[in-house]
C-alpha cells in the first residue's frame, strides 16, 4: 500500500491521479534531496579566520577571568608566614626587587602576584618606601602592600643626656649599630645640640641626627632666651648658654637647678669669680671628660686655662657641655636670692649661703659627713677658696665637696 496525502489522498502530496506501485518500488528508499550549496561568503578564509579569532579571544578573556580570581584571592589571602618578622627594603630598591626579596624570605608565595597587583595599587606617584617593617605572622600580600606603603617602619631611638660635651654626643651616634654614616669632619659649638631622645629608622645617617640636633637647640635657646628675666647680667644668648651648661655639670636635681643658677649670678653680678670645679674640668679635658677614676686634685684648681673660673673672672670663653632645657629656663629665669655659696649636704643635692661664715659652717658640717664616712676631710676648702694644704679637692672651691651626679 502506498502513501497518500491525507488532505488529497495523493500520494506525497502530490496532486494527480494514483499511480499504484508495486511491492518493490514502495519499499525502494526515495532520493534525499542534496543539501544547500555554501555560498562564497560562508567559504571565504576571512570568515574562518574571524571565527577562531573570536574563539581564541573567548577562550583568553576565560583565561584571564580565571587567573585572575586566582591572583586576587591569592594576594589577599594569609602568607606563609608563621612568625612574626623583619624585612629591609633598602633606600631606592624597586618594586622588582622588592619582590623578588620577599619571595626569598618566604614572606609571600608568588613575587611575580605581588608585583603586578601592587602596581596596580599604587596611585599617584606613591611607592613602597624604604626601612625596616615588622611584617607579622600570616600577612597577606595586600597587607604587606599597605604597610611598605604607609611606610610605619620600626622605629629605633638614641638617648642623648643633658651635659654631654659635644665629642661626647659624637661617641655615642658613632657607637649606635643602626645609624649609618660618617660624622661631621668639624665638630659643631659645645652647647649647640640638644640634649634629648631621637627616634628614627634603620638607614638614617649620623648627619640627620647631628642636624635635627642643632635646629632643636637653636630653637629652643630662642625661645628661652625671648621669656628670660630682663634684669639678668647676661648681654647674648651665647652666655646665656654658657652659664646653663656650668648649671648642668653643677647638679643632677630638678629642683635645684634655678637655685645653683641664681648664685652664679649673684656671683657675676658682684664681680666674684664663679669658682666652678666643672668648668677647671673641661680646661684640663676638654670635650673628652674627666676619666671615671681621676680625682680633682688641688693643683688642678691653680692651673692656668681659659676655663679655670678660679683664676679667670666672669664666664668661660664657651659652654663646657650642652644644656637641656631645665637648665636653660634656670638661668632665664633663676630664683631671687641673696646666695653666694653652696656646698654638698649628704643626701645628694646642696646647701646654699648668702655669707662666707654661714657657708663656712656648711662646710664643717660637711666635712663631718666625710669624715664619718672614712675619708680624709681636709681635703675640702673652707673659704670658698683652693686650699693650698690639700692633697684632693673632692668639689673644693665655691661649692665644696659637691657631690654631683653628672659625669664630668
Amino acid at each position: 500500500m502506498s502513501d497518500t496525502n491525507q488532505n488529497n489522498g495523493t500520494p506525497n502530496g502530490q496532486k494527480g491521479p494514483i499511480i499504484p506501485k508495486s511491492a518493490n518500488e514502495a519499499l525502494r528508499p526515495e532520493r534525499v534531496p542534496d543539501p544547500p550549496k555554501r555560498s562564497r561568503k560562508a567559504r571565504s578564509q576571512m570568515v574562518i579566520f574571524l571565527n577562531f579569532l573570536m574563539t581564541l579571544v573567548v577562550f583568553v578573556i576565560v583565561l584571564a577571568v580565571v587567573g585572575t580570581y586566582y591572583a586576587i584571592s591569592a594576594y589577599q589571602s594569609p602568607g606563609p608566614l608563621t612568625t612574626n618578622s623583619n624585612f629591609i627594603v633598602r633606600n631606592g630598591a624597586g618594586l622588582a626587587e622588592i619582590s623578588s626579596r620577599l619571595e626569598a624570605s618566604n614572606i609571600i608565595t608568588d613575587a611575580r602576584i605581588f608585583r603586578y597587583l601592587t602596581a596596580t595599587y599604587l596611585r599617584n606617584g606613591e611607592t613602597l618606601r624604604s626601612g625596616e617593617y615588622e611584617i607579622k605572622a600570616g600577612a597577606s600580600m595586600k597587607d604587606i602592600m599597605e604597610l611598605l606603603k604607609s611606610g610605619k617602619s620600626i622605629l629605633y631611638s638614641v638617648t642623648l643626656p643633658e651635659g654631654l660635651t659635644v665629642r661626647q654626643i659624637f661617641n655615642k651616634l658613632q657607637a649606635d649599630p643602626v645609624l649609618e654614616g660618617d660624622l661631621p669632619s668639624a665638630l659643631p659649638p659645645e652647647g649647640s645640640l640638644e640634649p634629648n631622645t631621637y627616634k628614627f629608622t634603620r638607614g638614617a645617617r649620623r648627619t640627620e641626627i647631628i642636624d635635627q640636633m642643632k635646629a632643636a637647640q637653636e630653637k629652643l635657646v630662642d625661645e628661652i632666651w625671648e621669656k628670660r628675666d630682663q634684669s639678668l647680667p647676661l648681654t647674648n644668648k651665647r652666655d646665656l648658654v654658657t652659664l646653663a651648661s656650668i648649671v648642668e655639670k653643677e647638679t643632677g636635681l630638678a629642683d635645684e637647678r634655678a637655685h645653683v643658677a641664681s648664685v652664679f649670678l649673684n656671683r657675676l653680678g658682684k664681680g666674684m669669680r664663679l669658682q666652678s670645679d666643672p668648668t677647671v674640668i673641661y680646661g684640663l679635658f676638654g670635650g673628652d671628660g674627666k676619666p671615671a677614676d681621676r680625682p680633682i686634685f688641688q693643683s688642678d684648681l691653680k692651673k692656668e686655662t681659659a676655663y679655670n673660673t678660679y683664676l679667670i673672672k666672669g664666664l668661660p670663653p664657651t659652654p663646657i657641655a650642652n644644656p637641656g632645657k631645665d637648665a636653660l629656663d634656670a638661668v632665664a629665669n633663676p630664683w631671687k636670692t641673696q646666695d653666694l655659696y653652696f656646698v654638698a649636704d649628704g643626701t645628694g643635692g646642696h646647701v646654699f649661703a648668702a655669707t662666707l661664715e654661714d657657708h663656712n659652717a656648711n662646710v664643717k658640717r660637711w666635712r663631718k659627713i666625710v669624715a664619718e664616712k672614712g675619708e680624709d676631710p681636709s681635703a675640702i676648702a673652707v673659704d670658698g677658696q683652693p686650699d693650698d694644704s690639700g692633697a684632693a679637692a673632692a668639689g673644693g672651691g665655691l661649692s665644696g665637696a659637691q657631690q654631683k651626679k653628672k659625669t664630668n
